[in-house]
């Protein structure tokens, strides 16, 4: 699999992936992700910015994510306490397409992430997520991040964790 900054011309399929995964939040009653967020322009703005990865697995784009190193406000008001006060990378709106679903996609975009941070010095990973997303947090959990407390968005409480990489 290739893990790549997403183009212009992937904005159809992500949308595809996003909606994909918005249809099974509301099929088991998780509320992370709204009809309203995100939004096709979340996923615009995110390219624009050079937020925005993708895994290709040859056949196409199966997974995207927004991979931040600008910071996350809503991080400086945790309620809680992160292990470092460094630099840090944050992935937000990460989906995986249906059809490779369980087959360890999420874990190579965020083992991805973490490769990259590391390239460029980043020896912090901070992540959120909602307190029924039982999917990324297992996969917190397996990757070995640590629960630091809560974040305070419009929509919620999300669960926040941290994860502190080795220098590459």
């Amino acid at each position: 699999m290739i893990f790549r900054i997403a183009v212009e011309a992937d904005i159809p399929r992500i949308w595809t992936i996003i909606n994909q995964a918005k249809a099974q939040m509301y099929r088991e009653g998780k509320h992370q992700w709204s009809e309203s967020y995100p939004a096709v322009a979340d996923i615009e703005r995110d390219i624009a910015s050079g937020y925005g990865y993708v895994l290709d697995n040859g056949d196409g784009v199966v997974a995207y994510g927004a991979v931040v190193f600008d910071g996350e406000p809503a991080y400086d008001r945790l309620d809680g306490r992160w292990l470092a006060d460094v630099p840090y990378v944050v992935v937000h709106r990460l989906a995986v397409a249906d059809e490779v679903k369980r087959r360890g996609v999420a874990v190579w975009f965020m083992s991805s992430v973490e490769a990259l941070a590391r390239d460029r010095g980043v020896t912090s990973f901070r992540v959120d997520t909602n307190y029924d997303n039982f999917y990324m947090l297992r996969i917190f959990d397996k990757l070995g991040f640590t629960y630091c407390g809560e974040v305070c968005y419009d929509s919620g409480l999300r669960r926040a964790y941290e994860k502190l990489l080795a220098p590459a």
